[in-house]
This record gives structure tokens, sequence and C-alpha cells, in this order.
């Protein structure tokens, strides 16, 4: 079997927000089991609710062993099956839309590197406030969200392993996407919009 690797650069044109729950209680309860295998997809973190963390901490990013900012394998694949989802809608005029079953597409023969994808920026992690406006079981409230932040022009580097190297139109297709929709905290606003550029192809022997 024959794979495709992509390796693509990911530019910010929006200030990009972080998505974990700075309170590390938070983090075990909620993200962790919400997902199925431990590693909560980036959409998962966005649903955790008002009720479990906005009172709590800002939403931060993730470290490396450096304390510098990072973004993980599963919130690219998050981000695909975000595109893919709503891109979907749109039978006849999309790849996505012939696309069955995508999840289990995603999850089983595209694979993100590395893991732990570090974000390059200059200057210092900056901070995102804004109201939410949420209907509780206890009526409706308005607070503060806050999130740290890193700025326009912060780039990351992936390398996107296809199986299925006919996957490759359709992963392109959910890139440009992210100019509309964003990755990370609050993209109905606009943050995490992103260009793409691709930096290298390749082909390799699978196992």
């Amino acid at each position: 079997m024959e794979t495709k690797d992509i390796k693509v650069r990911i530019t910010f044109i929006e200030e990009l927000l972080g998505t974990a729950a700075a309170d590390p209680e938070i983090h075990r309860t909620y993200i962790g089991g919400l997902a199925p295998d431990a590693q909560s997809t980036e959409e998962e973190v966005a649903s955790l609710g008002v009720d479990e963390v906005v009172e709590n901490a800002m939403s931060v990013f993730s470290r490396d062993e450096n304390d510098k900012p990072v973004l993980w394998d599963y919130q690219i694949k998050g981000l695909f099956k975000d595109a893919c989802s709503m891109l979907g809608r749109l039978k006849g005029m999309t790849e996505s839309a012939q696309i069955k079953a995508y999840k289990k597409i995603i999850d089983g023969l595209i694979f993100i590197f590395p893991r732990k994808i570090p974000i390059i920026f200059e200057g210092k992690v900056g901070s995102c406030q804004r109201p939410l406006r949420a209907s509780t079981a206890q009526g409706e409230r308005i607070t503060l969200a806050n999130s740290e932040t890193v700025p326009a022009g912060s780039y990351i580097d992936v390398t996107i392993k296809l199986l299925d190297q006919s996957l490759k139109t359709a992963v392109l297709e959910w890139l440009k996407y992210g100019r509309l929709r964003g990755l990370g905290q609050w993209r109905n606003s606009g943050k995490g919009r992103f260009n793409f550029e691709i930096l290298e192809e390749s082909k390799e022997k699978a196992a």
C-alpha cells in the first residue's frame, strides 16, 4: 500500500484562541471524559458549555516541555470533521458531499504529525475577553469568557498522511474552508481563520 504525505503550513490571518480548560480538574472530568479514546476533538472541547467552564478559568493553549503553546493532532482532525460536515451539505458542489461516514474515514485513513504541534509566533501570548450569553436551567446568563490568544501571522507546520490518496482533493477543500471557518475558540466571530500552503508532497510504501 502506498501512502501520500502532504506537508502543509497553516498561517493564521486572525488571532487564534486557546481551547483547553486551564483548571486541570475540569479538563480531566469533562474533556477527557467526553472523548471515547481520551483524546478529545476540538469540537468536544468547544462544546463543554457555560455551566462547566466559564466561571472557573480561562481557556488556554496546551504547552510543550518548554512552556510554548501547541496544538494537538486531533484538533486538526476536528477541523477536518467540521469542514466535511458543513461542505457535505452542498450536494453536487463539493468533494465532501461524496464522502460517506466521514468521521470514520478521517479517523481511520488520515493521520496528522507531529502529535504535539508547535505554534510559531513572535511576541507574547495575549488574551481575549468577550461577553457570553447562554440559556441554562437557571435561566438566561451573561458572563465573561476569557481565552489565551496568539496573534495573526502565527503559523503551524503539519504533515498529513493519507492512507487513501484519493482523499487529497477533500483535504485541500477542508483546508480552504479554514479561511472562512477558522480553528479554535470563538470561530463564529472569525477568530482562527487561516490560509495554507503546501510545502512538500511525498509518497511512501506502508507496511
